[in-house]
């Protein structure tokens, strides 16, 4: 089974993808946040290796990843997401997080 997975990113990645709104994605079961990285690399391939590593896949620094208001960047990325995700009813956000004091 599979679900169609909301995805808002970030306003440069979006210039890069050439969307202008969220995107939506089919992932296969389980939902988790590297297989919807993956489906979204496949729909839009300008897009590998700019959100994660290419080869370990790991997180870009200054990207997180949010699921239902709680911060997601640091969890095993093959923990299913939240129900809200997985039903469309909440998208995953993608954001270019900002450094500095």
């Amino acid at each position: 089974m599979s679900a169609i997975i909301r995805v808002q990113l970030p306003t440069h990645l979006r210039t890069l993808a050439k969307v202008s709104n969220e995107v939506r994605v089919e992932v296969a079961s389980p939902v988790t946040v590297g297989a919807t990285l993956t489906a979204l690399e496949q729909s839009f391939p300008v897009l590998r290796g700019a959100i994660r590593d290419h080869g370990t896949l790991k997180r870009r620094d200054f990207v997180r990843y949010f699921a239902c208001e709680e911060d997601w960047s640091l969890k095993d990325p093959d923990v299913p997401l939240p129900d809200r995700i997985v039903r469309g009813d909440e998208p995953l956000l993608i954001v270019g997080a900002v450094a500095g004091g």
